[in-house]
Formats: structure tokens, sequence, C-alpha cells
């Protein structure tokens, strides 16, 4: 009876082991922190890599920067360059109308995502320890494993400095 119990678990849709749903995800980029929430409380927390200039507000294509704002997670791709990712819905109207203004491309293609496929376990684990992205917000595979469970496609994530 407990094996058809675990069966039923892992194949029913959104239910992971022990890990909720998301309602929104906070980046907090000056503690390289990503946390889960649900009712307000914290479902989990990471350490992230972000890109590679990371203090400021993304403004243009090629600057390193990791976004700050809300925005939506707004697809998921389990085939990316990287180990699974999940996209940032940047640039919104305010970004594009910024660089409108600038004169510059604002950039796109900003992801949570686990590590460049091919990468071993061992050098992942020290890559994190810096911020080696173009933008993006970068955590361990085992780790996107789990964020992948317990983010659902349209859940907010506020990216703040």
């Amino acid at each position: 009876m407990r094996i058809l119990a675990v069966i039923l678990l892992l194949a029913t849709p959104g239910i992971s082991l022990g890990m909720q749903k998301a309602e929104i995800v906070v980046v907090v980029k000056s503690e390289s922190k990503m946390i889960l929430r649900k009712d307000g409380k914290v479902i989990k927390e990471y350490r992230v890599a972000l890109g590679g200039n990371p203090s400021g507000h993304k403004r243009r294509e090629g600057d390193q920067r990791t976004p700050e704002g809300l925005y939506v997670l707004d697809y998921k791709n389990p085939d990316s360059e990287f180990y699974k990712s999940i996209h940032i819905s940047y640039p919104n109207a305010d970004d594009r109308k910024a660089a409108r203004k600038s004169g510059v491309n604002p950039g796109g293609a900003i992801m949570i995502h686990g590590q460049k496929n091919g990468a071993d376990r061992l050098s992942a684990e020290i890559i994190q320890l810096f911020n080696w992205t173009d933008g993006c917000i970068a955590v361990t595979n085992s780790e996107m494993d789990e964020i992948w469970r317990a983010v659902d496609v349209n859940t907010p994530i506020r990216i703040k400095p």
C-alpha cells in the first residue's frame, strides 16, 4: 500500500515531495539570494550567481546586469543551453521605453537556470561562488530541479537591488 501511495504522489502533476508551490519568487541581488515564498512565508532559499556586473538595473543588451523590478516567470525550457531554464519576462514595457529613449537594445533571454550543460558537479559548486552569467540567475542543477517543481508558469518574480 505504501508503494502505491509513493507511485501516486510521483505521478501526480503539481505534487513534489516536501516542496510547496511558490506564490512569488524574490531575488535579493545584494545578498545573492533567491527566496521562494507562499502565504508570506519562506518555502526555500538559494544562493544564486548573477550577471558579471550585478550592481544596478539591466539597461541594455550586453551590460551583464540582472534586471530589477517585478516580472513574471512566463515559460519553462527543459532543453536549454543550461540545465533547465525558466524565462523572466524582461524586458517589460518600462524597460523597452527606457532603452528606446537611450537608443539601445534592452536585451532579453533572462532566465533562472542551472549550470552550463556538460559542466561537472565540482566545477559547478566552485563557479557558483562567482557572478558569472550574462544577466541571468543561476543555481546548481539539483536546486534547479527543486525550483522547477515549486514554480509554475506565471509566478511573479520580484528582483531587488
